[in-house]
């Protein structure tokens, strides 16, 4: 059988409209990253569940395995808020870890989980992990939300907005930096013949 993976991808795209930062803390190093997979993950309003996904790729995908905590951020889409907003992105999104301190070039406050909560968010919730599937190339962590807080109300940010107002340069440079994490991706998911 044969997939459409344009029409897939259309599709589950379409899903994934909000660019989310997720940071976390582990070892006294708090790191973070940008992701369009999250989202909510329990039905019950009086025990509020969140959702991540996060490729193996990362040191924040193993970060979150140790510490069982993340923060799940949206950004603002408000004129005021917009350039922070971008500096999150650029910030969490254009480099990693590994290479040194991204949150520490950040706005942020100490959460109730000990991970850093962004300051210059629209909103967040914080969560503790209670569950993890894997599948093969990420994990999935489900996490009970500890503490939530909207920071800046009004409109938040999209991706397709996002992706519009980023400097050229950035995203040239984010292009050659997610080559070696989709390889990565396609390794563990289909091995060496991938």
């Amino acid at each position: 059988m044969t997939i459409d993976t344009e029409a897939a991808g259309k599709v589950l795209s379409g899903l994934r409209p909000f660019p989310v930062a997720i940071t976390t803390i582990d070892g006294g190093f708090a790191n973070g990253l940008m992701s369009l997979s999250a989202g909510a993950a329990s039905i019950i309003p009086e025990a509020p569940r969140a959702t991540i996904s996060l490729t193996k790729y990362n040191l924040t995908h193993d970060m979150v395995v140790r510490s069982g905590v993340f923060v799940m951020h949206l950004l603002s889409a408000e004129d005021d808020r917009i350039e922070e907003s971008l500096e999150i992105l650029m910030t969490l999104g254009g480099s990693s870890g590994r290479d040194g301190d991204k949150v520490g070039k950040l706005r942020t406050k100490t959460g109730v989980t000990g991970a850093p909560v962004l300051l210059g968010a629209h909103s967040y919730v914080e969560a503790r992990v209670t569950g993890t599937l894997d599948v093969q190339e990420s994990s999935i962590f489900v996490g009970d939300v500890a503490a939530a807080e909207v920071l800046h109300p009004g409109r938040r940010l999209q991706i397709g907005e996002a992706w519009s107002k980023l400097p050229p340069a950035w995203i040239e440079q984010y292009e050659a930096n997610h080559g070696p994490q989709l390889a990565n991706a396609r390794s563990r998911r289909f091995g060496d013949a991938g």
